[in-house]
């Protein structure tokens, strides 16, 4: 709901039948978090006087300096339509604060906010429309979540091949009466995979209906005895889950990266912006692609983008131009996948684009060919680089990146970096199933 008030929402709590709040928040690595605040205690909330202990909540604060309080966000206050129609739970996403008052530093949603800050300095607003996909599996008489979709389906395929048509169907009616705008839902290629697309929006908003969709699709994926995952690749020789981000910079309600005397009806500032993304890409790919997974489907042969490139006709590009031009000229991203920090995520790409934009950066010539039918030296050739291939080269390219590094900021940076270290470490020392069936008895 917009420019939404206290008075307001005091009285949705009352006369609505809403007993509990969620006071929600996100950890560095985009994991949610709560509060659960009973409705006797809206006006506090309301007044930001709810606390959390940083200390436990993964990359926030030492234990000696822990206190911090939710601050939250009023237009974010929404009932949640899968929870039961009396005795209802509503939600509000909030900014966390220190108890001096100041925005914490560790906060993603304070990061993306600097980010915007400098785009509404140069003139800017940042709108951003996501493609969300995600796997619906059966459980086991555990209720465990196994790999096994128990469906056929393809690409827009439908009932009865497609098994997760009323899942879908039920997420796009909870999302519509969040306040989400769904312009479409399909299939897609892997078996047990779909996908839920919304309209863009401003990219604040964006991220908080990135965080919302995984909740809405994991709770009514449960509901219906299904388990959802976004995790990007939990199928060998399938294709894996992306996140198709889509962005595109206005000006006084204007679209400037529509320009009708180009040849492809794209602005200087488009240009750039793609030049600040393939400038930046490989140094923002530890956030974008966060997970030792993650590079499982960053290879060829899957449709998922592995090389640094650009188009308005090819789909094997990491940066495509789509068709549509004028209000909707836009670009899209085809590298992160759904387990990222939408915050974080979307802040790099801002602040990638925009450097491109400053610095009236070219990019390089379009990849009108097919890249996956290239062989190395023709890569070579055209000068097309390679995303890292691993969740290890990508941290290496991070802290190489000092912009990227910059826009996190130095808190972010470090205990991003700290997690994520150990992450790879834990795998990288690991013995796997595929090692012991290769090697075992052989050897």
């Amino acid at each position: 709901m917009a420019m939404a008030t206290k008075e307001e929402i005091i009285r949705r709590v009352k006369e609505e039948d809403i007993r509990f709040i969620r006071m929600q928040f996100t950890d560095i690595f985009g994991q949610i978090k709560n509060v659960a605040i009973t409705a006797s205690q809206i006006e506090r909330a309301l007044n930001n006087q709810v606390t959390i202990d940083g200390s436990s909540i993964e990359g926030f604060m030492r234990i000696e300096e822990s206190d911090m309080r939710l601050h939250p966000d009023l237009d974010t206050f929404t009932v949640l339509p899968w929870r039961p129609d009396h005795d209802r739970v509503a939600r509000m996403i909030c900014d966390v604060y220190t108890t001096k008052g100041k925005p914490f530093e560790g906060d993603p949603r304070y990061v993306l906010k600097r980010a915007l800050k400098q785009a509404e300095e140069m003139g800017y607003a940042f709108n951003v429309g996501p493609e969300c996909e995600f796997f619906l599996f059966q459980l086991d008489e555990k209720g465990e979540a196994t790999t096994v979709t128990g469906d056929e389906a393809s690409y827009f395929d439908l009932s009865p091949l497609d098994h997760g048509e009323g899942v879908r169907r039920e997420v796009c009616m909870a999302l519509e009466e969040m306040g989400f705008e769904i312009e479409a839902s399909h299939h897609e290629v892997a078996p047990g995979q779909h996908e839920i697309d919304f309209k863009y929006t401003d990219a604040m908003r964006a991220a908080d209906n990135i965080i919302s969709f995984k909740l809405a699709v994991k709770s009514l994926a449960r509901r219906s005895g299904l388990h959802a995952t976004f995790m990007p690749k939990p199928l060998f020789g399938r294709s894996g889950s992306g996140m198709h981000t889509n962005m595109s910079l206005f000006r006084e309600g204007k679209n400037i990266f529509f320009d009708e005397t180009d040849p492809r009806q794209l602005s200087w500032e488009a240009y750039s912006f793609i030049a600040g993304l393939l400038k930046h890409v490989r140094g923002m790919t530890a956030v974008t692609n966060p997970l030792v997974n993650s590079y499982k489907r960053l290879v060829p042969g899957y449709e998922a983008p592995c090389y640094l490139a650009w188009s308005s006709v090819n789909r094997s590009v990491l940066i495509r131009v789509p068709a549509a031009r004028g209000q909707s000229t836009r670009l899209e991203l085809r590298s992160p996948d759904p387990t990222c920090n939408p915050y974080l995520a979307l802040a790099l790409c801002l602040t990638a684009g925009l450097d491109g934009i400053k610095e009236k950066l070219q990019p390089p010539k379009e990849i009108a060919e097919n890249i996956f039918a290239m062989n190395e030296a023709q890569r070579r050739e055209k000068g097309i680089e390679s995303l890292p291939g691993s969740l290890k080269e990508a941290l290496e390219a991070m802290k190489e990146d000092a912009l990227m590094t910059d826009a996190l900021g130095e808190h972010v940076t470090a205990h991003y970096l700290e997690g994520k270290e150990k992450e790879w470490d834990e795998y990288r020392t690991q013995v796997s199933d595929w090692e012991v069936k290769k090697y075992l008895g052989i050897y």
